[in-house]
Order: C-alpha cells, then structure tokens, then sequence
C-alpha cells in the first residue's frame, strides 16, 4: 500500500498546484504532465487520479502517455468535464477507454447539471461514440479540506472523480501486495465498477454510463474475481427508456440506415489481446433472423481496452415486420500466458441484445440528417456559430443528432418524424427512401458527383431539402486569427459557422444562394419570438417562391456582435427564410442555425422546423409562411462575384473529409455499398481540388484506393482518418458477414506519412502551453 497512500497523502497537494497554475491565466504545459506521469510509472504508483481535462483528444504526446501509464499497470481514474448539461462535451483523458471516466451526481442522485455528457466525439462522422462517463459519484456540495485549514464545500467532477479513486484505492488493499499486480489492472478494476454499480431511475446511459459507484457490490465482485474478458455495457436493451436514449426513442425497420453501437471490450487477462474469431450473432428464435449485424472490432486489444462495434440493419423480408428481436453476440478474446503460465488466457464475452422492430414507415415521415459535412474541433479551429459567446470560441460537440442536436431530435420524434444518420457523402443513400434531406451547420465541401447527385434526387426522385445556415464572412474570420503559443503558431478559422461557398455550389442548380452578411436581432415570425444569432441573409432565390425577410443590424463590416452593437446601426430589411416549389419536390432554407443546436441557444426554432418538415414532407402549407404577399414576383439575383469566396490563404484539406480525399461509402451506410462510390456511381472517385486549397497529394497513400480482402480493411469506427491519431487504425479490423471487395487504404505509405506528421506534431507540443478559452486549450480544472 505504500504507493497508494503516497498518492493519497500528496494528491491534495499536486491538484493545489495545478489549481494555482490555472486560476487567473488558466494555462499549463503538457510537458509538465509528462514528466508526473513519467514520475508516477517510475515509482510503480496503483492509483493516479486527475482532475483536469480538456477537449482535445488529438493531443498525441498526451494521448499517448495517458497509453503508456495504463500499459504499466497504473489505474488511472479522472473527471469527464464540467460542461453540462451539454451533450458531446466530454473532457480527455477521461474519454479514453483505459481511463476510468467519472461525472457528477447529488445526494438525491440526480446527475449534476454540470457534468459533462457523452457520448464520445472520436468516431463521428462513420462510426458512432462510445458509452461515456463509466459511472457517477457524488460531487455536488462535498465536503472538503481547505489548503490552509478547515473545511469547505466543493462541487464539481473533480470532486467525484477522487471519491472514486479513493474507492479505488480501498478496493486495492483487499488484494493481498504480491498478488495486486497479477490481479488488479486498469481493466479489472473498471469491470468490478461497472457491473457494481447501481443505475440510476432516469437518466440515460450517456449521463450516468453503468450508474452510481458502489464499494461493496464492488469489492464483492473484485474479492473472488478471475481474469477474464467482458463488455460494456454488457445488456443493450433498446425498449429500456430512458436508460437506452436514444435507441429506445427510435425502433429499427427494415431500409433505414445501419443502427451503430460502440460498445467497449475490457480484458482483464492482460495488457494485450486478440479477438481469436469473429464476433457471432445468436437470435433466441426465428424472427432474429431478420436482423443482420455487421462487426467492426478490435483487433488488437491494447492497452487493456478495445471496440466491438455493432451495425445493425434489419433485412428487406422483415419490411412488415412488428415486435422484439433478442438474442446474443459472443466474441472470444484471448491474451498470452502471464509469467508462469504455459497455455494462453481466454475468455467468452457475452452482449445480450434485445432490440424493437417496426414496419417501415412512409416516405414522407423519413428523414435523413448529413453527418457527414460537418467538421469540428479537433483537430481544425472551427469557431462557434454564434459570435455571442465568449467563453467557449470552440465548434467541439460532435453537431451530432445525439449531441448538441439532442432536443431537436426528440422534439422530431415527438412529432411522428423518423431520423437517420448518414455518416457518408451524399452519393450513398438512395433518395426514394426519404422524404426530405436535413442539412444543418454543415463546413465540408461537395463532391462534384454529390452536386450533380442531389440534384437529380430533387428532379427526378421526389427528395425534399431543408437548409439550416449559419454566418459566413471572410473579413470576419481574418480578426477571429490569434497566435497561439500552444503550437507556436497563428491559429485562424477555416471556415465560419458554416461554409456558404460549399452551401452555394450544392444549390446553385436551384438558384438559391447565401450571403456574407451576420445579422442579428429578435423578430416574431408566426406570433413566435425568435432571435437571429450570428445568422447569414439569402442572396438569391427564384422566382415564384416565398421569401421572408425581417429588419436586421448587420455586424459583419463593424466586427460587432448582438451585445456589442451600436444604438446607431440601422436595420435593413433582409432575406432570411425562403420556401421553394421545384416541380414535385420542395426546398426549403434558412440562415441560422443556433436555433436547433442547445449548446448555445438563445431560442429554439423547433416551432419553425416542423412547419418547414410539414411543407417538405407532405406539401402542407402554412399560411403565415406562404401568404401571397410572400410570393416572389421576380427573382432574388446576385452576379457571381457578390456571393461569398473561400479562403485561400488556409489548407482546408487538413481538415477536409473532400479535399484531397477519396470519395467512399463508409460503414455507416447500407451494407450494399460499403466501400464503393455509392448508388449508380461505376467510376472510380477523383479527389476534389478547390482554388486555393492546397492538396497533400502522397500518391498511391491516403488518397488512393485498392482492391483488397475484407481483413486487412482500416478501422471506421474509431475514426481517426483526418488526424494525426490515423495510425491507430493499424491495430483494429472490421468484419463484415458478406464475400465483398471493398476499398481501403494502402499502408506502407501511410506509416510513411504518419510517421512524419507524428515527429512534426511532437516538437510542435513538446513545450506546449495550455490555455483554456483558446484555440487549441485542453486543460482546466473540473
């Protein structure tokens, strides 16, 4: 126990530090992580908590270190975030799956509205986050000691989080000293939380991931414990509401996107170990056979952790299908001998499934969300979508229907709409499946062969659009540049709340455009207050539509933003909502989207969504929204060097999933046409070149594709593609349960690449300073 209580009785001391380091300039230095991590591996230290975190997940030197300390066989438990009650805010390392992740509840039990929410961000836009935070604890008003002397209350997940590394710790003194090491171990000790702990009536498994910490069902659990293989959670139960949220808000039919789940595989039988067959489904009766699952998993378990990945779709004979599928998925793991063993270590994992099914709903009810556009931080300086807000300069939620797009989602469903996710470009979904199209704060670039794809989806397939917009304006993001002493370099955004270019090329066949403008105001549109937050204005539109336009102060040339602007500005009228009839299919845009997203809204337009989705969807028309003084007599016109331009003084195919990419239906889309161009596309993709876009062309390397077996394909849950992380693709495999071909990308050269990019982005952090507020700021106190 000496390590453990050394740890115990300096822990106040070195969280003092690191507060007093923090407090009015809010920075630090990774290199000074390094050397305590270094400092905790060289004592062979058992427990190591931190209370500390941020959003960057991309942070190798940390990243890694974070790696290397659970290798050794250190425990580490930290706080998952102060930033509740906002979904997809979680902090790393408490992200990471070696890491025992901990949130906040009250004495009542009630999560802490501060605690930050899941799921994790790293896999979006092809795979689907995992189960975060593992379990809660107390720490609202928990009494403390002072630096000084005395007592005080403190709140926060950095209270919870060493409630649980003292759980932890007296866990640890059960087993006897020489046997601790071969016994206790990052994955061991999360296995006897989790399945200990108590979950909690109400909240759902992004909030509370297996529930409140419990000692004793814990150390009953660790007292007589085995080494052994498990998952978490080890029950999906999708008719559990609202512990299952949101898989229990939507059932499966057949025709709909693949249903993803992430679930975590922990051995505790070592550091590393190998999936030894692939993962089996195993209904309970003759109606599971109507689902198909498709696997991606790890293939290398390391270190202690790994993913099984579930993608679920529900065949085409099940269309009429109603009730409950249950059944199994098993996975064997297996690790080598620990010393003084002869024959392997293995063990059967076990993930009970039961799922709902339904007939598949009508056309008109369907509608299909574009994940696949939206880029967000990490690794790019994406800035927020309101100018409003200052505390948090940062685009860093996922914009995931399950994240920050959570509330509208439900109100969706409430309203009998069915939501997909398409995680792919536009050429992978077949458009005589939905009635409309969702396209919502989106900063990628198009295709060539998505523009020309969406609109013969429009003319000729009966697929409906609805555009959420958002600011865009050059000169603006120029004074949003600052230097960052992070990386020693100048940080600037690369796009704006969304990418208006992009936005307008995709609808130029339909003559519609966005402006540069950044207007703000409150205006009442259908006896509904609203407010226009940092939004864009319509620069063109066709004749024969319905346009809105409201009075508006436009803080674009001024650099002001709502709270800052002027008594004397005036107000323009300007073009914000159009409503578009194009033969038997129907647009409709808008230029904010502040109002869908709850991380920052100042009020919802949920109201003005469904009347939109109305006219979409079954061509109801609202009178307020489509009175005959609205009707455009003339078209809205702007010549082409009025509309917005793209930066070119930025390398936007850093961040680009287009640029310099390979155009390929990931494993988020249907199974038929994972790993081609998608639907009536035979040519082989090109990458996409835009003016002033440098592209990083490495020949036959990441930009290229090849025909190879299924068992060598790169992993697409834990997607890492656009980042220096991408090498961690080299440990996993994906499966799939049919002969096919797919592509992938060709390794040597990319160890090539990534090798340089790692070298380079070490000496770039290696004296790295932390600020959080800035652009690249990861740490703060929780």
């Amino acid at each position: 126990m000496k390590n453990v209580l050394v740890l115990l009785l300096t822990q106040r001391y070195m969280l003092s530090v690191f507060s007093q380091m923090l407090s009015s300039l809010q920075v630090s230095y990774t290199s000074w992580f390094l050397d305590a991590f270094n400092y905790a591996i060289a004592t062979n230290m058992d427990v190591l908590n931190l209370s500390i975190g941020g959003p960057d997940y991309l942070d190798l030197p940390f990243v890694e270190k974070v790696w290397e300390l659970t290798a050794n066989n250190i425990i580490m438990v930290s706080a998952i975030g102060n930033d509740g009650p906002l979904y997809g805010t979680l902090n790393n390392p408490a992200d990471q799956s070696d890491v025992i992740g901990v949130g906040g509840i009250d004495y009542s039990d009630h999560i802490a509205s501060f605690s930050s929410r899941g799921m994790s961000t790293w896999e979006i836009p092809h795979g689907y986050g995992r189960v975060k935070p593992d379990i809660v604890a107390y720490g609202r008003e928990i009494m403390g000691s002072k630096i000084s002397t005395g007592c005080k209350s403190l709140s926060g997940t950095s209270v919870a989080s060493p409630v649980v590394a003292g759980i932890v710790c007296l866990l640890v003194s059960i087993i006897p000293e020489n046997k601790r090491k071969d016994i206790l171990n990052p994955a061991s000790v999360k296995q006897a939380l989790v399945e200990g702990a108590a979950k909690l009536p109400g909240p759902n498994i992004y909030e509370q991931g297996a529930g409140r910490v419990n000692l004793l069902e814990s150390f009953e659990i660790l007292k007589s414990y085995e080494p052994r293989a498990s998952i978490f959670p080890g029950v999906l139960d999708f008719t559990d509401c609202p512990y299952s949220w949101p898989f229990c808000r939507q059932p499966l039919y057949a025709g709909a996107m693949p249903v993803i789940f992430n679930a975590t595989i922990l051995n505790g039988m070592g550091v590393i170990g190998y999936v030894e067959s692939p993962p089996t489904w195993h209904p309970f009766d003759e109606e599971g056979n109507l689902l198909s699952i498709h696997f991606t998993y790890s293939d290398v378990i390391w270190p202690w952790t790994g993913y099984l990945a579930l993608h679920m779709q529900i065949k085409e004979e099940g269309a009429q299908f109603s009730g409950v599928i249950e059944g199994n998925v098993t996975v064997k793991i297996h690790s080598p001998p620990a010393l003084g063993e002869k024959s392997r270590r293995s063990s059967t994992c076990v993930l009970q499934l039961k799922l709902k099914v339904v007939p598949t709903p009508p056309r008109s009810v369907r509608i299909l969300w574009d994940q696949f556009h939206s880029i967000k931080y990490p690794p790019g300086y994406i800035p927020r979508d309101s100018l409003d807000v200052r505390n948090d300069i940062l685009d860093w939620h996922g914009d995931h229907l399950h994240t920050n797009f959570h509330i509208m989602f439900d109100t969706l469903r409430d309203a009998g709409y069915y939501i997909e996710t398409l995680g792919s470009p536009l050429t992978c979904f077949d458009a005589r499946q939905y009635g409309t199209l969702l396209l919502v704060d989106l900063e990628d670039e198009y295709f060539p062969e998505e523009i020309k794809k969406l609109r013969d989806d429009v003319i000729n397939s009966g697929l409906c659009v609805v555009v959420f917009a958002d600011w865009y304006n050059v000169e603006t993001m120029v004074k949003m540049r600052f230097f960052d002493d992070n990386t020693r370099s100048w940080w600037t955004p690369v796009t704006g709340g969304a990418n208006i270019p992009a936005l307008n090329d995709l609808l130029a066949s339909f003559g519609i455009a966005f402006g540069n403008k950044i207007l703000n105001g409150d205006f009442v549109l259908n006896g509904e207050q609203s407010r226009y937050a940092s939004g864009t204005d319509i620069l063109k539109f066709p004749r024969g539509g319905y346009l809105h336009s409201f009075p508006f102060m436009d803080s674009s040339e001024s650099g002001a933003t709502q709270n800052l602007l002027l008594s004397g500005m005036t107000k323009t009228d300007t073009p914000i909502l159009g409503l578009l009839e194009v033969g038997g299919s129907r647009i409709a845009v808008y230029g904010d989207s502040n109002c869908l997203d709850s991380s920052h809204m100042v009020t919802n337009c949920y109201g003005l969504l469904k009347k939109m989705l109305d006219f979409t969807s079954t061509n109801i028309k609202d009178p307020v929204l489509f009175s005959d003084s609205l009707r455009q007599e003339k078209s809205l016109y702007a010549d082409k060097n009025q509309l917005p331009t793209r930066r070119t003084d930025v390398n936007f195919s850093t961040y680009s999933r287009v640029v310099g990419k390979e155009l390929i239906c990931g494993r988020d889309s249907r199974f038929e046409v994972w790993g081609t161009k998608g639907y009536n596309l035979q040519v082989r993709g090109r990458n996409r070149r835009l003016p002033g876009y440098p592209v990083i062309d490495l020949g036959r390397g990441l930009n290229s594709t090849v025909d190879t077996p299924v068992s060598v394909l790169t992993n697409t849950t834990q997607n890492m593609d656009d980042s220096p992380g991408k090498y961690w693709g080299f440990f996993y495999r994906d499966d799939i349960d049919m002969p096919v071909l797919v592509a992938t990308h060709w390794l040597v050269p990319a160890i090539v690449a990534i090798t340089g990019l790692l070298i380079l982005f070490w000496r770039m952090q290696k004296r790295r300073r932390r600020r959080r507020g800035s652009g690249s700021g990861r740490f703060t106190n929780l």
